[in-house]
């Protein structure tokens, strides 16, 4: 509230304020999953109405939300949906916030627009928003829109940062500010590096790449509505601190040739072998097909001269596993298919990996150095990233290597 520049205010539900409490959108999901199986509960509810009547107590807010807590505890036992339920920890939130900030309330349902294939319609939900904001100061929640026959839709977890995305978009923003749990993005996941440094500026290509690969700091589909229009997004904790800025493109020198480093474990390969595939025209394609019959999508797809390598997620191969190797020999003929589970993937990306020289070797350095056996290595024709393959039980181990060996013990 200190910088009149800040028209537009998004938030999000209450998260955790220490270990073992509860964030609000967890316990509205459960009380979707008790109201589903016919369990009570009331209890989650006392504590989540409790949660904001601390908030108003705490802040001394003028305002009381029991009258509209009732009307959803009416709601909840006739029948809601659960995105609906969901979304009420934003709506409360944001009933609070523009109490407490002297601003209007609007309501994400009046503005944001899905289309029946749940895609956000751009067009006529900007239209809204312009018309809702212009010349005001609002605060809004995030999180959820509405579909065309009126029923509340949600985004994924983490929404709330595509609803700030889409405002600064519809409001031709200078800035969008993204304020989380962090003072900026960090080049590594703190629970696995110690103390990892905080990045000065990434790019929307490194950071959809990050993000990706499990770096949660700002959701992944909140990049495409602002990077069109070559709005930053700065993301931090503490709008007195620098925190990092997410540009469409820098002429700022990196501090390091990497820029983050982020994983995922959980993953499997299938190789498929047969001589001379090089020279058979639609092979690949045969391949492929077996796994969207089997309505699985996969992650990389590295290849040699006889073989081609698959990698999916197993918690989404494992129950179709079989199907999708008879429909392999079915569709593409290959000499054997050998399926090996237990697999993580590591991304290394940075801009600067373009201009450095000796890139890879660095990597396989510090992963041979700490033990780390590389099982597969796939890097993008932008030379932005490099993603390897190691087992699950290396992950954390690999990934604070690469630190180590890319920052740690490397001057500027």
């Amino acid at each position: 509230d200190a910088d009149p520049a800040r028209r537009v205010v998004i938030v999000s539900a209450p998260g955790k304020r220490f270990s073992g409490d509860h964030k609000i959108t967890d316990l509205l999901y459960l009380c979707a999953a008790h109201i589903k199986y016919g369990v009570s509960c009331e209890d989650i509810f006392a504590m989540i109405r409790d949660r904001y009547n601390e908030i108003i107590a705490e802040c001394g807010l003028h305002i009381s939300l029991d009258k509209e807590f009732d009307a959803l505890w009416d709601k909840m036992k006739n029948g809601i949906s659960q995105d609906e339920l969901a979304s009420r920890g934003e709506y409360f939130s944001a009933r609070l916030m523009a109490e407490y900030l002297g601003y209007e309330f609007v309501d994400a349902a009046r503005w944001i627009k899905f289309k029946f294939d749940g895609a956000v319609d751009q067009e006529a939900s900007y239209a809204a928003l312009r018309s809702l904001a212009e010349d005001r100061r609002v605060v809004i929640p995030g999180f959820y829109g509405v579909m065309p026959d009126g029923h509340i839709k949600t985004f994924s977890r983490g929404g709330s940062d595509v609803t700030g995305s889409i405002v600064a978009q519809a409001c031709k923003a200078d800035i969008y500010e993204n304020w989380t749990d962090v003072s900026g993005f960090l080049v590594a996941d703190p629970r696995i590096v110690d103390d990892p440094i905080s990045i000065r500026y990434i790019t929307y290509r490194e950071l959809r790449e990050l993000s990706y690969m499990g770096a949660s700091v700002l959701h992944e589909e909140a990049i495409f509505p602002v990077r069109h229009c070559g709005i930053p997004i700065r993301n931090t904790n503490r709008p007195q601190d620098p925190g990092t800025w997410i540009v469409e493109t820098t002429g700022q020198k990196p501090d390091y040739v990497v820029t983050g480093i982020a994983g995922k474990k959980g993953f499997c390969t299938i190789l498929v072998t047969k001589a001379m595939m090089n020279s058979e025209v639609g092979f690949g394609r045969k391949v492929l097909q077996a796994l969207e019959d089997n309505n699985i999508s996969f992650e990389h797809m590295p290849s040699g001269i006889d073989t081609m390598t698959v990698i999916v997620h197993e918690d989404e191969f494992m129950n179709k596993e079989q199907q999708v190797i008879s429909a392999i020999h079915r569709l593409a003929k290959p000499d054997s298919v050998e399926i090996e589970s237990d697999y993580a993937l590591v991304a290394v990306v940075g801009r600067g990996m373009r201009s450095a020289s000796g890139t890879a070797a660095k990597l396989f350095s510090s992963l041979a150095g700490a033990g780390v056996n590389v099982r597969m290595i796939d890097q993008g024709s932008s030379e932005l990233n490099i993603i390897i393959g190691i087992k699950n039980d290396d992950f954390n181990k690999a990934i604070r290597a690469i630190y180590d060996g890319f920052v740690r013990n490397q001057t500027k």
